[in-house]
């Protein structure tokens, strides 16, 4: 199992529109992130500033690649324009990847 993580920031005046979108998030976003084999995903946040953590079952370079051809992922990125600042990995099509220093099973 590969693991995935990324940074990004909220906009400012922005937590609770980020939170309101997540907790109503599309049914069609969670069917595209199971496809992709994304498991136990958590976005963390301290103040506006986020971390993110999913589990790719098929490893991380299907998940990027499920998610950068899936017009619902487009679709999403460009709901959250507006509340949200992300970095996007220009090849992959997602987040940049975040460097593990350290894992405890």
């Amino acid at each position: 199992m590969e693991r995935f993580a990324w940074m990004g920031r909220i906009k400012p005046g922005m937590q609770q529109e980020y939170k309101r979108r997540h907790d109503a998030i599309w049914p069609e976003m969670v069917e595209v992130l199971k496809a992709a084999g994304i498991r136990n995903y958590t976005i963390w946040s301290d103040g506006d500033r986020l971390f993110g953590y999913y589990e790719c079952e098929k490893g991380i370079a299907f998940a990027e690649k499920t998610q950068a051809e899936s017009p619902v992922v487009d679709r999403w990125n460009d709901y959250m324009q507006d509340v949200l600042e992300l970095e996007m990995d220009p090849v992959t099509g997602a987040q940049p990847k975040l460097e593990q220093m350290f894992f405890l099973e």
